[in-house]
């Protein structure tokens, strides 16, 4: 084995960098931590080793405090102000009480003193790679809560449509196939998404949700493969992207019709080959993630249009299922209110209401073109106001039938009816985006593109 370094293998436990100026050190930890499952790459300097730092990211460096020209201690300090986020480990053949005091406080991870076995360099490891499985956890948990403020459980129901969906999701969960999730906004995309996750071998791994049309295109290519430090204005430091937090488990991408066209070629290339590349980094690295997408476009017809990618689509529709909207299953109505009556109360404080038969059959008439979302919304407003706003579900409900009744007319579009029930209820609010969105259970920014594409 040559000091270039030990092969990498396919799924590496993690990405180390051996900085110490003696041949024989640098070639004993490398390949004692390669046959521990690790990439390990080396250098004899902290100028060599910033090099490398500046091209690939590095979950944790081992670094030699005595090294020619500028010291292990005053690279890591270096670093600190830089903003580097991995553990560092310093190694020294020479310390005194005062050198392991400025270590710590360059902000070392650990401090090991040679001569030493190679079991205290892998425990120190050990305790790094679990601090940062924690801050990642943690990380996930902050951006699960912010993203997943509705909460709703569209499993939820005993309709035929439901109990057809819920044996689909349970036979293919265990596969590690790509599942493409359609339907339209609010139904439930991300909890069938959710249902897939918790019941395939990879439960106890992170469930990664990325919504692509919350993202700023300019970020978005970052924040799914990561970056080096400098790959763009403001990248002060190397970050790990989701597909790298979602490793061993899901990563759901919702709205990926809204993904650019330039990026698609990436991500197709990414669920070819398991492996991604970190803007501004020379080096690929493979991920163990398996991949759910969902959308409420008909991506067929954006394929046609022009607007994706062909060879993505096939790529993504493996599997495909559609959820259905609440109209279709109104008999899951009350399940549904009643579950999300007793979540929101208790997230609330709020004393639950009672859903009496008047209210309960405005519900059931009611079309919900927001779908789940929607009947969600409408059951916490009823908590927050302490009773039930029924005008709004009884103009609603008397817009939905109207057309029924006419046993004469010719039976209009569903495109046409949503646009009219979205203008009428824009209508009511005096056109106050904002707050219509609400009442449709929908976000503004897809209320702003229907009506784009209504004055096009």
């Amino acid at each position: 084995m040559s000091e270039s370094g030990p092969m990498v293998s396919q799924s590496p436990e993690g990405h180390v960098l051996v900085v110490d100026d003696e041949p024989g050190m640098r070639t004993f930890l490398s390949r004692a931590l390669a046959l521990r499952g690790y990439a390990v790459e080396i250098a004899g300097s902290a100028e060599e080793a910033a090099q490398k730092l500046a091209q690939k990211h590095f979950d944790l460096i081992i670094l030699d405090i005595a090294l020619p020209g500028k010291t292990g201690i005053e690279w890591l300090t270096e670093l600190e102000a830089d903003g580097f986020s991995g553990d560092v480990i310093l190694i020294t053949a020479f310390a005194d009480v005062e050198t392991a005091i400025d270590a710590l406080r360059a902000g070392a991870s650990d401090f090991i003193l040679k001569p030493f076995r190679i079991d205290q360099i892998a425990n120190a490891i050990k305790r790094c790679t679990e601090r940062t499985l924690l801050s990642r956890e943690n990380y996930l948990l902050r951006r699960q809560v912010a993203e997943c403020a509705r909460g709703d459980d569209g499993l939820i129901g005993s309709s035929a449509a439901i109990s057809r969906l819920r044996q689909i999701v349970q036979r293919i969960a265990p596969m590690p196939s790509t599942v493409l999730i359609q339907g339209e906004s609010g139904v439930g995309k991300e909890v069938v998404a959710r249902a897939l996750h918790q019941w395939s071998p990879r439960a106890d791994k992170p469930f990664v949700p990325v919504n692509c049309a919350a993202i700023p295109a300019e970020l978005i290519e970052s924040e799914l493969f990561g970056h080096v430090k400098g790959a763009f204005t403001g990248a002060r430091e190397a970050r790990d992207g989701l597909f790298h937090y979602a490793h061993g488990g899901t990563l759901f991408l919702d709205e990926i019709g809204d993904l650019p066209l330039a990026l698609q070629s990436r991500l197709l290339r990414v669920l070819e080959e398991r492996r991604v590349r970190p803007l501004g980094a020379e080096a690929e690295v493979p991920v163990d993630v398996r991949v759910l997408a969902a959308t409420n476009r008909d991506l067929y017809a954006e394929v046609e249009a022009c607007r994706f990618r062909e060879d993505l689509f096939y790529r993504l529709e493996v599997v495909t299922l559609t959820v259905p909207a609440l109209r279709e299953r109104v008999e899951d109505v009350p399940d549904l209110a009643a579950a999300f009556m007793h979540q929101l109360s208790m997230q609330l404080g709020l004393p639950p209401l009672l859903v009496g038969p008047e209210v309960s059959a405005r519900m059931r008439a009611h079309s919900w073109p927001g779908n789940v979302r929607e009947l969600r919304n409408f059951i916490e407003r009823s908590l927050l106001f302490g009773e039930f706003p029924v005008d709004t579900l009884g103009e609603a409900a008397g817009r939905a039938r109207a057309p029924a009744r006419r046993t004469d007319a010719v039976p209009l579009p569903l495109e046409e009816v949503e646009k009219n029930h979205i203008l009428a209820v824009l209508k009511h609010c005096g056109g106050n985006k904002t707050r219509a969105a609400e009442l449709l259970g929908v976000s503004r920014k897809t209320l702003e593109r229907k009506c784009a594409e209504w004055a096009a």
